[in-house]
Parts: structure tokens; sequence; C-alpha cells
């Protein structure tokens, strides 16, 4: 069977299974429900993925290739049932490893089987890229028009056995797409995610074949350019804000470029035209054009005007902490912290850990300082501030002995709150042990009276 067949198989199976599909995900309640994160207004089924996964699978049966099946049976499993019941993030990996050792079984290995790292590496890209189509899958016919391209790319580079895994994934998700553009009648869930990105994911291994040259190693990596890149952002977006990687949030693409107000068709037809141009980018490099190294400028430089575009709140932040200069008065404010904290350690008087306050405020900045411990104040100004009421300050109470106030001047205050807690770690029980001393030095003082 021509692969022409193979594809066309997979089309009308697709086609006719994604009405049925629909139909019969109403009647059982497999449906998506809306909330803020969606911009669908009533619930919507979500289980299209069985009719991809069907035509797929049928076609390759066709063909007499079953080598592959049982793995992808394994990612497709894993997506419907975390669809039906909802599975944790470790057992939805668990699966999909599952799904790649088959993969790695059935000889789907980057490089071969050559070295024992190969079949870990290729257990990564699969997860990967299998997770990367999933975390798009977030607009009506994003994911499988990213994917149509993407197949359509690994077809393109005349690789026999790259074209028998791609040609029935094109197939099906043309049989699928009429029916998951906006408004989508049905979305192809975790069920139809898994399943695309885990074949796009052995199309890029299958892609790469043996060759270790960096354009074999780029092509499959640029045709998937877009849900790489957006699970990356994704991973580096929730590691800067602290949040759990697996955490849901609306910092992806779509969602940036919903934000700049395009409406959700004229966001998925921006995305398909850079999957198209990413898939003619990755055949290029593929079929030997002599200017690879003006397709990966070209490719660079899309890349990054696209993130100037998107605007992430989060870059503009390292940018301004390593340009702007804050890294390094931070690191400096940090040292000025640990130089104090040393210098109260080895204190020997109160007068001493005043001074010691005294010397570090000056250079990490502050107007001035008081202190009020046990009855006495110190108190020191350090410098003016430009302009009058240009100066905030902060009280730090001392664990019941007294309080230490810091002034300190609008725009440099990187410093005020590590060196806040050191008054309260260090400073309070530092002077609670030099308590005795000054009931011993006042006691003295009435005896010589």
């Amino acid at each position: 069977m021509s692969l022409a067949l193979t594809a066309l198989v997979a089309f009308l199976l697709t086609a006719l299974l994604t009405p049925v599909c629909r139909a019969a995900s109403r009647r059982l309640g497999w449906v998506d429900h809306p909330d803020t994160r969606k911009h669908h207004r009533a619930p919507v089924p979500r289980t299209g993925g069985i009719a991809i996964f069907v035509g797929y699978a049928a076609a390759m049966g066709l063909r007499g290739e079953w080598a592959i099946l049982p793995a992808v049976l394994a990612a497709f499993g894993t997506g419907l049932l975390d669809d039906l019941v909802g599975l944790k993030p470790r057992t939805k990996i668990s699966g999909q490893i599952l799904a790649a050792l088959l993969a790695c079984g059935a000889g789907v290995q980057i490089f071969g089987a050559g070295a024992w790292w190969h079949t870990p590496l290729t257990i990564i890209w699969l997860v990967g890229c299998t997770n990367a189509v999933n975390l798009i899958d977030g607009l009506d016919g994003l994911a499988a028009g990213v994917g149509l391209f993407a197949a359509g790319a690994a077809i393109g580079t005349g690789n026999a056995a790259l074209g028998v895994i791609a040609a029935p994934l094109l197939g099906a998700l043309l049989g699928f797409l009429p029916y998951n553009f906006s408004p989508a009648s049905i979305f192809m869930g975790d069920c139809g995610s898994n399943t695309v990105g885990f074949l796009l994911g052995c199309c890029g291994v299958m892609w790469t074949g043996k060759s270790v040259s960096l354009a074999g190693m780029c092509a499959p990596v640029i045709a998937l350019a877009i849900p790489i890149l957006d699970t990356a952002l994704a991973i580096v977006r929730r590691f800067l804000r602290n949040e759990p990687i697996f955490a849901a949030d609306c910092g992806h693409i779509h969602h940036r470029l919903l934000a700049r107000g395009f409406a959700p068709p004229k966001v998925a037809a921006i995305l398909y035209a850079g999957a198209g141009f990413f898939a003619c980018l990755s055949v290029l490099l593929t079929n030997g054009t002599p200017n690879r190294g003006a397709v990966l400028a070209a490719f660079g430089v899309v890349i990054w005007l696209a993130l100037r575009y998107l605007r992430y709140e989060e870059f503009a932040c390292v940018r301004t902490v390593i340009l702007g200069g804050m890294l390094r008065r931070a690191l400096s404010a940090d040292l000025f912290v640990r130089e104090f904290e040393e210098a109260i350690r080895e204190a020997g008087s109160i007068e001493e850990c005043w001074c010691a306050l005294e010397d570090h405020g000056r250079r990490v900045g502050l107007c001035g300082a008081s202190m009020q411990i046990y009855g006495r104040t110190f108190s020191a100004p350090f410098r003016e501030p430009e302009t009058s009421g240009d100066s905030w300050s902060l009280r730090v109470p001392l664990n019941g002995a007294g309080i230490v106030e810091l002034d300190m001047p609008f725009g440099e205050c990187s410093s005020v709150v590590p060196l806040a807690n050191s008054l309260r770690i260090v400073l309070a029980p530092k002077l609670e042990t030099l308590r005795p001393q000054l009931a011993f030095a006042a006691a003295a003082g009435r005896r010589t009276r």
C-alpha cells in the first residue's frame, strides 16, 4: 500500500469516526466543561483522540506495520485514562515512559541502539514531545494544525521509513481537523494530544536516523519548534515564579497572543503560519540545502523576534536583574549582611553591636538608623535623602527587648530585607547575652556612688 493510500485510509476513517465519538461522548458525559482558562462557553466532547487513534492504527495495520502500534496504544491509553478519571502527573509520566520503552523495543531509537545512553535519550525525547503537544492543546484546532504541518514536513524529507509513520498521522489529523476548528465541536483530549505528540516524537527519532550532523539533529527540533518552545517557556516561567512545573497557567504562547487582542481563529492562523514556516526550514535542512547556516540563522531570528513580541514579564525581570545591576547589588548586599552578622557575633558589648550596625548601615546605603535597647538609645544619620520625603522607615522589634529603626531611600532597598532578618536572627540573641553585662555595670555604678 502506498503512502498516499495509507493517508487516505486514515483520513476517511477518522473523518467518519469523529462524529460518532462526539455523539457517544455527549451521551456518556465525557465532556470538557468551561472555566476561566478556557474559551468555550458550553461543554464540549473531549475524546476525539479515539477517532485519531483508530484511524491511524487501522491504516498502519492495513500496511502490515504492527511493531510500533503497542507503543502508540500505551500513549493513547494513558491519555484516555487521564481524560476519563484524571491521573496524577507521576502516573501520566509513567505511562508515557512505558510507551517510550515499547517504542525503543520496536527499533525507534535515536542514533540506533549502539550506546547505553541512546535509550534514555530516546525516552526523554519521546516523553518531552508527548507533553509538548499536550501543553499547546489549549486552543481550537491548534495542536491538530501544528501536528499536521510537522507530519507534512516529515513526509517532505523523502525518508521512506519516516513516511510510513507520518503519512497515516497526516491523514488522521486532516480527517479530525474540520471538527476541531473554532468553534470546535469536539476536542482531541489527552488521548489525542498524547497520541499525536508521541507519534511526532517517533517521527523525530526516525528523522535523525543515525545522523550526528547539526542539520540532522536540528531538523526535527525545528519542525516541532512551536510545541517545544512553548514547553520550554512554561518550564522556565514556572521555575522563575517558584511554581510547580506541572501547574496550569495562562502564560502559553496562544494565551499571550490572545492577550494581545487577537481572536482565537486569528491566533490559530498565526501559529499555523509559524508551524508552516518551521516545517519548510526543517525540510530545507534535511534535503541538503547549501545554505544551512542561513536556515539556522533565520530560525534563530524568528524565535528572538517572537519572544520580544510575546513580552513575557518573567524574562523582562531577568533582564532587569542581570543587565540592570540588580544582581550585582543583591550580591553586594548579601556580602555586607554576612560581614555584619560576623561583626555582631564578635562584639563584646552593646556599644560594639551599635558600631557594627552603624558601619554596615552606611555601606548598604541607609539614610540613618536608631536602636533603643534596655533603656538606652543609639542614633545616627548616615546621609540626607535627595529630596524631602524621599525615604521610608522600617521598625524591627528585637524580641521584646527593644527596637531598631532603619531609614532607607526609595529605590535602594535590595539590602533592607536581609539586614532586617539579621537583626532579628543574629542581633537580638546577641543583645540578650549582653544583658547580664549591662546589669552588672549598672550595679557597679550604684556601689561606686
